[in-house]
């Protein structure tokens, strides 16, 4: 706590001179009004001053809860601005001129127009393109979509331009993994086995819009080496009550559904929401993996499987914010899921001294029982301190997690013949599995001068998990402890953190320097055998942005920072899990940090089409391998860290309006791949290779009202760590119709409309030889239905960050 203590009292001294800088700002001498179409104050509206010379950029500002905003100008000029906010009309006010660089202008009360309107019985209506590209990330506007209805937030992002998801569910953005998941800004905490359980659990239906940040400030937790993803959960935006009901159901080769209610209440002093998700779902997997044990003579391994996943998933979410006074807001937000369900799986392995001669088999069945839990508890506080938008928040969080795993194995060890070599092998598995979460951040921004703004915050984070593996084999028809596979691993991490943005604004040229700095202390403990792996250590994040505004069409962009990937618990859990004899997974205790400097460059053409180049180079990176297991003639699934991997990508985004009907969006992903490794596991590890992803969304608007979508994508081989991956590929189609006076909409999905989305892998681990095809149940139709009821007017619920979304993307579900 000393160190906390340290990092405190820098922080408090930091924050007395921003204070006092702050208290030095003249008041806004621009001000005005902004009200809704009910003649109500409309908070949360995006205001931007102009020059009415040449239509420059001055200054942006947002509304408060009175509609009330301000701009801080001495500049002498004609200006103008403009309002906006999702569901009306840009505002265009009138022109004032500034005189003396203290005179006091008001611009008075404009009032917003709602987009659709009834205008002589013809609608109009404005609809988000499904992909947008902003300056500093990629904006996916999935709740528009009839391609992602039905669907879960797994299936979601494998859409998003520059991600993918592989065979056992790491995601990747822009060929690199360690991609950091956050829910409403807020770090997840979990390992990637459980961020992938969070994400297939939740439905499209809970999700308004998913941001991809390659390359964060330091303002965000210094984790996740290849950017954030920023998945944002539906708020009702209507004042006094209202809410939506919608129900979904697919089917592929089995039956999956999910339905939801979504309620909001708001007043002037208090918004009250909450929204409740059950959906079951159904799948098949398909397996195959032939190999080569290497030895004298060699052994060939022939398996095939086949597994089926049943879940059921309850997800809630309940909340309230209570607006104090005009500038200072608290908040209570409670959500969770409670999941469980089973997984039937049964593999056959032949076994020969060649793929065409087989002496012996194995023949294994399993079932899989999972039971997950999680609460999670968020403290908010929010006050704006000044009309130049200077603000103060914090968080306190607390998440507390339960699982239970249980496994049965059947193996049967069989002569050519199909006769019994040995009595049957009966073993079980039960891992209960604990994880709490307790966080706090403050986060502070001040403008130093009309110019010149200023970010700081700090953020503590406590982490505990304890995993129990209690593993018995049948011995006599008694179930008897297993001493070889039992154990015990408790893991606690402490990770405290600092950071200050200082962002400075030229005519032309907008730069911002950042340094975060985090201390993390990490204790893993493998209390069976005694084991303990204790670390303690400091790290500087810098960040620079700079931002260059060449004309009215051309921008350029760059920007540079330092990041840092810790091992997911799971990563660390050192447990063997089998599959089979012969095939099985365990996790490393020894597993180090990686460390990750990006270089980013962007240019943007009429503020819609963007080209970026990036560089990253990655050390001590942490990577999924497969590897041989001599003496037991296996292979096995493991975490490593290789010395270092080197990444090249080039990212072109282009929207195209082919017609007025007829939209289209357009991106390609180029990158260079590189790993390398001297030792592992005995062997030196080169690889290198370049590759691309292309994903193209259409949609065409049929009439009004309805729509259609058209989405394609592609990704050509791929090699990364130990693993050589095929080309993928698949075509989803969509349609969407407006009900009951836009009320309601009904939408029909069909994805992997020609059931081509597989996996294909191989080995690049030299001495290694294996080819595994997997297959998913991947061919869904879909067919949703929502309705929404209460009061129209769009009022935005608050949105917040939690402070424990950096860790919670390190958990189960």
């Amino acid at each position: 706590m000393k160190n906390l203590y340290q990092i405190i009292l820098l922080i408090g001294s930091l924050f007395s001179t921003f204070t006092a800088s702050a208290q030095s700002i003249p008041k806004a001498n621009i001000t005005g009004v902004i009200l809704d179409e009910n003649k109500k104050p409309a908070d949360y509206v995006t205001v931007v001053l102009f020059k009415s010379a040449d239509s420059s950029v001055v200054k942006t500002a947002f509304t408060d809860q009175t509609g009330t905003f301000g701009f801080s100008v001495s500049q002498r000029g004609n200006y103008f601005y403009k309002a906006s906010s999702m569901g009306y009309k840009t505002l265009k006010s009138k022109t004032i001129s500034l005189t003396e660089p203290d005179q006091k202008i008001d611009f008075g009360s404009n009032q917003l127009t709602p987009t659709s309107q009834n205008l002589k019985e013809v609608t109009v209506a404005v609809t988000k393109p499904l992909i947008e590209r902003k300056m500093d990330k990629v904006v996916m506007n999935v709740s528009n979509s009839s391609i992602m209805t039905g669907s879960t937030a797994l299936e979601v992002l494998q859409k998003a331009p520059g991600v993918s998801v592989d065979q056992n569910d790491n995601i990747s953005m822009q060929g690199k993994q360690g991609v950091l998941i956050q829910l409403d800004g807020k770090q997840t905490y979990m390992s990637s086995a459980d961020v992938a359980n969070l994400l297939r659990n939740m439905q499209s239906s809970e999700i308004e819009t998913i941001e991809l940040i390659t390359n964060p400030s330091s303002k965000y937790d210094a984790a996740g080496n290849s950017g954030i993803i920023n998945i944002k959960t539906k708020k009702s935006k209507s004042g006094g009550i209202n809410g939506s009901l919608s129900a979904t159901a697919g089917y592929g080769k089995n039956f999956r559904g999910n339905t939801g209610i979504n309620l909001n209440h708001r007043t002037e002093k208090l918004n009250l929401f909450g929204n409740y998700n059950y959906g079951t779902t159904e799948r098949e997997n398909l397996i195959t993996i032939d190999r080569v044990s290497n030895g004298t003579p060699d052994t060939y391994f022939m398996q095939a499987g086949d597994s089926r996943r049943k879940q059921q998933n309850n997800n809630f979410k309940a909340g309230l914010d209570y607006f104090i006074d005009k500038k200072n807001t608290i908040g209570l937000l409670v959500n969770g899921y409670f999941n469980h369900g089973n997984e039937k799986s049964a593999n056959n392995t032949l076994i020969g001294p060649s793929f065409n001669q087989v002496d012996s088999s194995l023949v294994s069945k399993t079932l899989q029982t999972n039971k997950y839990n999680n609460l999670s508890y968020n403290l908010n506080y929010k006050s704006v301190l000044d009309t130049a938008g200077s603000e103060l928040s914090a968080d306190l969080d607390y998440s507390r997690y339960s699982g239970n795993d249980g496994s049965d194995y059947e193996n049967d060890y069989l002569f050519a013949n199909g006769t019994r070599m040995r009595p049957v092998n009966y073993i079980r598995n039960n891992t209960p599995s604990k994880i709490d979460i307790k966080a706090f951040k403050i986060d502070y921004n001040v403008s130093l001068s009309k110019t010149v703004k200023l970010e700081a915050g700090l953020k503590s984070s406590w982490v505990k998990t304890d995993n129990d593996l209690q593993a018995e084999e049948l011995v006599n028809n008694n179930w008897q402890n297993d001493v070889r596979r039992s154990n015990r691993f408790v893991y606690d991490e402490n990770v405290n953190a600092a950071y200050t943005n200082i962002n400075k604004q030229f005519k032309n040229t907008s730069i911002q320097l950042g340094l975060r700095m985090e201390q993390t202390n990490s204790k893993g403990n493998l209390i069976t055998t005694n084991t303990v792996v204790d670390r303690s250590y400091w790290d500087f994040f810098p960040t620079l942005f700079v931002q260059q505004t060449l004309s009215k069409n051309n921008q350029l962009g760059f920007s540079y920072s330092r990041r840092i990937d810790r091992p997911s618990y799971d990563a660390l859990n050192p447990f063997v899990y089998y599959l089979d004899q012969y095939t099985y997974n365990k996790g490393n205790p020894f597993l180090k940090p990686q460390y990750t400097n990006n270089l980013e460059l962007s240019y943007t053409f009429k503020q819609k089409y963007m080209l970026t180049l990036g560089y990253s180079r990655t050390t001590d990176v942490i990577t999924e391998v497969l590897l041989p297991d001599a003496a037991q003639k296996a292979l096995f699934q493991t975490n490593e860290n290789l010395a270092k991997n080197i990444s090249y990508n080039a990212n072109l985004n282009v929207p195209v309006q082919v017609a007025k009907w007829w939209q289209m969006n357009n991106n390609l992903n180029v990158f260079y791949l590189s790993f390398e490794a001297p030792d592992l596991a005995g062997s030196a590890l080169k690889t290198g290779k370049i590759s691309f992803q292309f994903k193209s969304q259409q949609t065409f608007t049929i009439v009004s009202g309805f729509t259609a979508e058209l989405n394609g994508s592609y990704e050509s081989p791929i090699d990364y760590g130990t693993l050589s991956l095929k080309s993928r590929y698949y075509v989803d189609a969509g349609l969407s119709k407006s009900l009951l006076m836009k009320k309601a909409s009904l939408k029909f999905a069909l994805s992997d409309i020609f059931n081509i989305s597989e996996n294909n892998l191989s080995s690049t681990y030299p001495g290694l030889n294996y080819y595994v095809h997997q297959k998913n149940e991947s061919r869904i139709a879909r067919l949703s239905f929502t309705y929404r009821f209460g009061k129209n007017e769009i009022k935005p619920a608050r949105r917040r960050a939690t402070g424990t979304e950096s860790e919670q993307g390190r958990m189960k579900n």
